[in-house]
């Protein structure tokens, strides 16, 4: 029992006093009651879904007293207490991201853009420069997609052990002390099942890096039971095998009761000494959890839970065994329990009360001008039933939103089109307002906006002596990089047998031996974690260079690059960064399995990382440059049949900078335009060739980059001069080749000036077969542009090409 007359309670590891107990106490309390309140606030409508921390507030609260600043949170959706615990959570912030309030000054963490219990801290300045992490607890923007948020916790521990271990990052102030960051992975137990947990525990034991897992385990997922979910219906059990001993390295896993407060606050100071002091990965496996309202807003968890279950849960809700425990301990009276959550309730209510009304007055003073919009229209129109029709449905609208009365106005102008009234200038100023005031808050920071953003970065053009030196594509990217490790501490390479061969194509040949296992290294057959490595370094201020062998292998780690990676940025508003790079290497592969081309499929799910598609290695350098200048992420997709052709050396390798969005025109001609890119310029140039044989002289573009695509609309200037116009790649149809018509003829207008119909080459409709046969007759070749061009000009002159 508790002494008393000391008010402290000890235990091996550490001393707690009434104070604490009883502010922990509230705080689980005060959790629960905004997620019962949150719950109703769906069901009322204010909000439009809902997912909630309860059943998992003790857990949290003895997880962040071992939590300190420099340290990442890579969490899950139920991380509510903990954040709160941190400080880092006000519950009117709670109530405003449930709400959906798009400022920044009220959902701190989204502005409205991420649904409820997803919690950033900001990186950045006012000018996107790095602020220091080492003085803040640190909360990596959730995702929703189960397990999503696990990969990168591998690299955010990685970073830690490369900040202890490579002494030239010393100098690299405000993100690391010595490397004695945790990163603090929090997941649902059903999640534990996906391969991304899997893939990610393992790497996690063969890096040896300073990561805890927290398993938050309540028995199911959503209304799966856990003997449907885990083997052994235990991952701690499950996962035995990892279990560090005397002679093999591997993880602690410890095992823990969610509801034993004192229990736990032990495993967390015994985990976080193990990951702190020597870099020990942990598993803390928090179980006998429950979930008091279910997973969810859309549903009861009464529906699949039997009634010996919710008699169990009842009973062993961790903030009712916390409750018995200080009673038990007679470390404060009924009377002062009672009191504690009454002043919680208060505190709930009253937070969700300003963060309602604080999201209300802004939408109310919208609604009330289109208001007197719709009363200005009343004096003078001629359909004064039909406007007020329009201004009874909104009034009449239960917690109406901005849309609704920009809608209106929208049908206001429909209706006064033939009329002269005096509203229309005002309903016009309004939409024309608040549709850019939307446009700020919903579309934008899909990529840097700063000063900071690779698209501001100067351009430096090659430079080449009078006899340049000659070599082959894979020594003119191998040299490049040895200069770039030499020069840049930051900057580290891994991927699958980049490090003692140097890749299958040699660009880091000798560079591990050069540089050490820190800055070029081989990793295990593990793209997602690849991936996860690279994002959470890169969140740590590294640049790191990932690799993905073969282009068609990015499948297996495409849900870490669009769900986390590509909008990372827009959904913190900016506030957080991931500037890695992927490489990987691509076009005219072979088979079914490494047709290198699945461009069409990361062009609509990596909006928010740039695409680069170099058509040699100086120029894939340049843009390399660019790329480490600046601070965005990119998928860099190297010409995989260009490593052995022949290039000049540049005098300026390390300097040169090509603009991203700025096409090159490679070949010169008047009579059809040809958009291309990678290795299908060659292909194209050698076409333009047998053209200008029958008279026909094409100008032949490399758009070099495909995001962003032309941003100075050049490809437009030569379609003016030529009116014809064809876009090549490889891909499948419907792919690239039609998003670059897209963007030349119906975004920058390309319509226009066509005199032929705009014409698209693209491989068929199935990945290709295995050989050269194969490749002639399922990918576009010289003959396949030949053919195209030469057909659009018959078209135009019959009687000259016959």
């Amino acid at each position: 029992m508790l002494d008393t007359s000391d008010q402290q309670t000890f235990s091996s590891h550490f001393i707690l006093d009434k104070d604490e107990i009883l502010s922990d106490y509230k705080l689980a309390v005060t959790s629960r009651e905004v997620s019962l309140l949150g719950r109703k606030d769906v069901f009322m409508g204010r909000g439009k879904f809902g997912i909630f921390g309860d059943g998992k507030e003790v857990a949290q609260i003895a997880l962040s007293k071992v939590f300190r600043k420099g340290d990442f949170r890579s969490g899950y959706y139920r991380d509510q207490t903990l954040v709160a615990a941190l400080g880092d959570l006000t519950w009117q912030q709670f109530f405003a991201q449930l709400y959906a309030h798009a400022d920044i000054e009220h959902d701190v963490f989204s502005a409205g853009r991420s649904m409820n219990a997803h919690y950033g801290n900001r990186w950045v300045d006012s000018e996107g420069h790095w602020l220091r992490q080492t003085e803040h607890f640190n909360h990596v923007m959730d995702v929703s997609s189960t397990a999503g948020q696990i990969p990168r916790s591998v690299g955010l521990a990685f970073a830690s052990k490369l900040y202890r271990q490579n002494g030239e990052l010393k100098n690299m102030d405000g993100f690391s002390r010595n490397g004695n960051e945790i990163c603090f992975a929090t997941v649902g137990d059903a999640s534990t099942s996906q391969g991304m947990f899997l893939e990610s525990v393992n790497a996690a034991g063969v890096l040896q890096i300073p990561i805890i897992f927290s398993i938050w385990d309540d028995g199911y997922g959503i209304s799966v039971p856990l003997e449907y979910q885990t083997t052994k219906q235990s991952i701690s059990k499950a996962l035995s095998g990892f279990q560090r001993n005397e002679d093999e390295e591997g993880l602690e896993i410890i095992r823990v009761k969610g509801w034993d407060y004192v229990a736990l606050i032990e495993a967390y100071q015994k985990a976080a000494r193990l990951a702190r002091d020597q870099h020990i990965p942990c598993l803390v496996h928090v179980d006998e959890l429950t979930q008091p309202q279910g997973h969810s807003a859309s549903g009861s968890h009464e529906r699949y839970k039997s009634k010996d279950r919710l008699a169990w849960e009842a009973k062993h809700d961790c903030n009712q065994k916390l409750r018995e425990w200080i009673l038990n301990e007679k470390i404060a009276s009924e009377d002062e329990l009672l009191q504690i959550e009454e002043e919680a309730k208060e505190e709930a209510k009253k937070a969700r009360n300003d963060a309602w009304n604080a999201i209300r007055t802004p939408i109310q003073k919208e609604l009330n001008e289109a208001i007197s919009i719709l009363e200005l229209a009343l004096k003078s129109t001629g359909q004064k039933n039909a406007v007020l029709n329009l201004k009874k449905e909104l009034k009449g609208k239960q917690n109406p939103l901005r849309k609704d009365a920009i809608h209106t106005v929208k049908k206001l102008l429909r209706i006064l089109a033939q009329e002269n009234n005096a509203a229309i200038s005002e309903a016009q100023e309004f939409i024309t307002r608040n549709t850019k005031k939307g446009e700020t808050q919903y579309n934008t920071f899909l990529y840097s906006e700063f000063e900071t953003s690779p698209l501001k970065v100067e351009p430096v053009a090659p430079k080449y002596s009078s006899k340049p030196t000659l070599l082959s594509g894979h020594q003119i990217i191998n040299r490049y990089f040895d200069g770039l490790l030499k020069h840049d501490p930051r900057v580290f390479a891994i991927g699958e047998d980049v490090g003692n061969i140097g890749d299958v194509n040699q660009g880091f040949a000798g560079l591990q031996a050069k540089h050490g296992k820190l800055r070029v290294d081989d990793t295990g057959i593990r793209e997602t974690t690849i991936i996860g490595q690279g994002i959470g370094a890169a969140m740590r201020g590294l640049r790191p260079i990932v690799e993905v062998q073969y282009f068609d292998y990015i499948y297996y780690c495409l849900a870490t690059l669009t769900d986390d990676l590509a909008s990372l940025r827009y959904r913190t508003y900016g506030q957080q960064l991931a500037p890695l790079i992927v490489r990987t290497r691509g076009h005219r592969l072979e088979g079914i399995w490494h047709s290198g081309s699945p461009m069409a499929v990361m062009l609509h799910s990596l909006r928010g990382l740039h695409i680069l598609v170099p058509r040699n290695f100086v120029q894939a350098a340049g843009l390399y440059n660019t790329l480490l200048a600046g601070d965005d992420p990119a998928l860099m997709i190297e010409p995989l049949n260009a490593y052995r052709l022949k290039e000049k050396l540049p005098d300026n390798l390390d300097k040169i900078r090509i603009p991203l969005g700025q096409p090159d025109i490679i070949r010169e001609g008047n009579d059809i335009t040809i958009v291309t890119y990678g290795s299908m310029c060659n292909i194209v140039l050698s076409a333009a060739i047998e053209l200008e044989r029958v008279g026909i002289h094409a100008e032949v573009i490399d758009v070099q980059t495909l995001l962003p695509f032309d941003v100075n609309q050049s490809i437009l200037t030569s379609l003016k001069k030529t009116s014809r116009i064809i876009f090549a790649d490889e891909d499948m149809p419907g792919g690239a080749s039609a998003y670059m018509m897209q963007q030349v003829i119906e975004a920058h207008g390309g319509y226009q000036f066509l005199d032929a119909k705009p014409t698209t080459i693209s491989a068929k409709a199935h990945r290709p077969p295995y050989g050269s046969e194969g490749d002639y007759f399922t990918k576009p070749n010289e003959d396949d542009v030949f053919d195209a061009a030469y057909k659009i000009m018959q078209e135009a002159f019959p009687n000259q090409f016959k």
